[in-house]
Order: structure tokens, then C-alpha cells, then sequence
């Protein structure tokens, strides 16, 4: 044993004296002008281009002897003040999600400093996905590159060994101090024309991140996609709410998770970590921005007992319970159907419309759809949209005679206001069966069906279920 260490760190050194720096593997940051400029796109208005660069319009007038802020033409340099010492073309490139203010430094070449002073930055956490980064035109060029991270017990020599690559080539890529300090888990960046490009945030086993939609919007289903080319354990979470992860075909985990309908416009936090299969650890935090949606404010009289929070706050736990757990089985396929025959009178109200009742204040907002009742059939039955299992059969006092079909991998479905229900908990029922009849029990102005989607304990509107298939 102890030969062979003997041996292997032999080896070690022999390889760090073969690939020691030439001069161009510690290359110096070349010298550039001190005024950095930015060349107008058709489009542009002095105050958009003082926005992205974060300078008062004012000061870039003033600086370009700019009289008429009107007369700006496509191809006209202007000066961009403050930022000193950077030099050069800047244009500006949006963030990717899966990078961070190092990703971007390796993957850009300037140090972090530069970052933060070309963007104004007074906090990593300003980089969500989709920022306007302003970077020098050179940066922007490039390269293909592998992204390594170290595994647990690993040194960065060995880890360039295993490779094939110069250690110092890392450090110069990298912008390191030396090849001592890196920790496992950490992505440096090498040039390699063979690979394809993906978050820099993370190893090169992942070949790609993805969230849909983005930006995220009240009261939608995101999908959030990880591609990589082996087995991993993955977890995270999104505004706060966790992510439960799936294997979706080959090569791709997959998290289904609510936005609420209330939440306000702004940036929250996504968070992606887990361990490979060789025992490398990943991770990444970054902000993404939610988007708000159009809404109808509905003020509406009800009986006094089922807005009483002694009556709706006991309920709303229970229901709400139900739609927790997380099943490890996708129990549907494809798009959701209908959960009611097509009728001509279409919807009474739809997702996410903000409520008041007997003049509250508008903090409730519609839960689900409402499918109006057909008075042209004799009897208006409940189809279950999709395969799943009971979890809730019986009455409510607001939500009136319910059920609550769980699909799997945390995706439920309500159905409120029955007439009759024909299901019992622990069945397992399939996409077309009848499970109930129309009706108008519970908190409601007339006969119809209240339909409810949940996706990672979140109520979503039912419209896209009912429109696409996910995931």
C-alpha cells in the first residue's frame, strides 16, 4: 500500500512538471481603454439604454453632448460614465438560468468585480434568470467548454489527471489563486470543442436546466426540467414550496410545482441540489421573477355561517391536507379531459377572480372553474378527468358534497357542489368513469361543478390541465 502511494503521487508530480504553465496558460488580463461604449440597435431610446446600464439619462446626455434625446440613430457610440478601467464595446446578454456571478466570471473571463461594477450590482441575488448582463463584446464570444466539479476527497490535481488537462489550464480559466482551495461540488470551467454549452452552475453530467414558464405567472403550473446522461438523486425547491422530482424518460428529472394565485410580482428564489452517481455533490440557488395575471374583482353575498372563520378555517385544513402528499407513481397520461359532458352555457367563473364576500376585503380569489349546470340534460354526471385514486368522498359545509382524486407525484383534483357522489375513498377510478352528479350543495348561488387542480400542495388553473399535457 505504501508503494503504491509512493507510485501514485510520483505520478502526480511528473504530470504537474510536463504541464506546467507556458506563459499563455497564466495569460494577464490584456490592458484596455479606459472608456467603455455601447453602439445603439435600431429601437433603442436614450432612456432604455440609461436603464440597462443603470446611469441617469442625464449623465449619458451630458457626457455624449446629446441635445435632442430624439435624434438617436442605430450605430452611434455612446460613452457609457462611471464605469472606468473596463474599456471597449459593452452589450448586454441575458442570464441564463443555472448561473451564478462565478459561473459567469469563468464563463466570461472577467472577474467578479468587473460584474458588479459594469451592472451596478449591490448583491449576487440581483442575477435572476432573465437580467440584462452588460459585458465587454469580447466576452461574449464563447467558447465551448467542459464543466468538471470535484468529488468528494478529491484534489484538483487528480481531478486534471482524470482528465487529461493541464491543472494550470484551470487555474487560468478559472481565475483561481492556485489549485489548492477549490471544494467538492465546485464547476470549473475548461475549453472543449466536443461539449455543449449548459448552465454553468452546474457539472457537465447535466446538460441542461429548464423551467416553464419563465418568467413564472399567478396561479400556473411551472415545470421544472433537469437533462443529464445518468442516474441522480435531485431535490430543491421554489418559492419556498419543495420540489419532488421524478425520472421522466430517458436522461430527464422532472418537478411539478404551483405558483399561488396570490402571489405578488417580484423575484423568488429556485433552488436545484443533489449528488451525482460518482458521488459529486451540486447545487445552485437563483432568482426567478413572477409575472402577474390579469384578474376580475367579484364581490359576492353569501350566507353569514360559511364565511365564519370557525366554520371555513377548520375545513380549508382539512382540504387542504389532502392534496400534501406526494405519491412516487404518475397515475395520468396526457392532457386532462373534461370532467362534465360539453355544454353550451360554458363557465359561471374561472380561476384566480378576486373575491369579497358581503364586503371583506378582495384577499380570496376563485380556486378553481365553475362548469354551469345543462339544463338540457336530464342528469348532469361527473367524469373523472384522469386515472387516480379517492382520497375524499363525503360533505362539506362550504365546499359541500366533494370529492378529491389524487393522480400521483403530487397532482390532485377537486370536485365541489355535488348533487350525489357515486365514489368511495381507496378507489381507484379511470379517465371517463362517472364519479358523481352536478349539484348545488355547500357555499353556492346555483347548481354547477367547482373543479380544482393541485400541483405540489398549490392550487393551479384547471384551464391548462385541461388544455396541454403535462409534463
Amino acid at each position: 500500500m505504501k508503494l503504491f502511494r509512493t507510485k501514485r503521487w510520483l505520478l502526480i508530480l511528473a504530470f504537474i512538471f510536463v504541464m506546467l504553465p507556458l506563459g499563455e496558460a497564466t495569460r494577464a488580463q490584456e490592458e484596455q481603454p479606459s472608456s467603455s461604449v455601447y453602439i445603439v440597435q435600431e429601437g433603442d431610446t436614450l432612456w432604455d439604454i440609461a436603464q440597462r446600464f443603470g446611469v441617469p439619462w442625464e449623465d449619458l446626455a451630458r457626457v455624449n453632448e446629446i441635445s435632442d434625446p430624439g435624434q438617436l440613430s442605430a450605430g452611434d457610440e455612446l460613452v457609457i460614465p462611471g464605469i472606468d478601467n473596463v474599456g471597449g464595446v459593452l452589450v448586454t446578454t441575458q442570464v441564463p438560468l443555472g448561473e451564478s456571478i462565478r459561473s459567469l466570471s469563468r464563463r466570461y473571463h472577467l472577474s467578479q468585480e468587473t460584474i458588479v461594477l459594469l451592472n451596478h450590482l449591490t448583491s449576487p441575488a440581483e442575477l435572476y434568470s432573465g437580467y440584462n448582463l452588460v459585458i465587454p463584446e469580447k466576452s461574449q464570444e464563447e467558447m465551448l467548454v467542459d464543466r468538471l466539479a470535484l468529488a468528494e476527497g478529491q484534489s484538483l490535481i487528480e481531478l486534471a489527471i482524470g482528465k487529461g488537462v493541464n491543472p494550470w489550464a484551470f487555474v487560468a480559466n478559472n481565475g483561481l489563486e492556485g489549485t489548492w482551495g477549490v471544494v467538492p461540488g465546485d464547476v470549473l470551467l475548461v475549453p472543449d470543442k466536443t461539449s455543449v454549452n449548459g448552465p454553468g452552475s452546474l457539472p457537465g453530467e447535466i446538460s441542461a436546466l429548464d423551467i416553464t414558464p419563465e418568467p413564472l405567472m399567478q396561479g400556473e403550473t411551472t415545470v421544472v426540467r433537469l437533462n443529464t446522461n445518468e442516474e441522480m438523486t435531485v431535490e430543491g425547491s421554489l418559492i419556498g414550496n419543495e420540489l419532488n422530482f421524478f425520472q421522466y424518460g430517458e436522461g430527464e428529472y422532472v418537478a411539478l410545482q404551483g405558483v399561488h394565485a396570490l402571489t405578488r410580482t417580484g423575484l423568488y428564489p429556485l433552488i436545484v441540489e443533489g449528488e451525482l452517481a460518482n458521488g459529486v455533490p451540486f447545487g445552485f440557488s437563483q432568482k426567478i421573477y413572477v409575472e402577474p395575471r390579469e384578474f376580475t374583482y367579484i364581490s359576492l353575498q353569501v350566507p353569514e355561517e360559511t364565511i365564519d372563520p370557525e366554520v371555513t378555517e377548520p375545513e380549508d385544513e382539512i382540504w387542504n391536507a389532502l392534496a400534501e402528499p406526494v405519491t412516487p407513481n404518475r397515475l395520468w397520461t396526457g392532457v386532462f379531459q373534461s370532467p362534465v359532458a360539453p355544454s353550451p352555457c360554458g363557465f359561471t367563473d374561472i380561476f384566480g377572480n378576486r373575491r369579497s364576500y358581503n364586503g371583506s376585503p378582495y384577499n380570496f380569489f376563485h380556486t378553481g372553474i365553475d362548469f354551469c349546470y345543462n339544463y338540457n340534460n336530464e342528469v348532469n354526471e361527473i367524469y373523472a378527468p384522469a386515472d387516480g385514486v379517492v382520497v375524499f368522498a363525503g360533505p362539506l359545509i362550504v365546499r359541500g358534497n366533494a370529492v378529491m382524486i389524487d393522480h400521483g407525484l403530487g397532482i390532485f383534483s377537486g370536485y365541489l357542489h355535488q348533487a350525489e357522489i357515486l365514489v368511495e375513498v381507496g378507489d381507484q377510478v379511470e379517465a371517463g368513469q362517472v364519479i358523481g352528479v352536478v349539484g348545488s350543495t355547500g357555499r353556492v348561488n346555483g347548481p354547477h361543478l367547482h373543479l380544482e387542480i393541485w400541483a405540489g400542495g398549490v392550487q393551479v388553473d384547471p384551464m391548462d390541465w385541461l388544455e396541454r399535457s403535462f409534463p
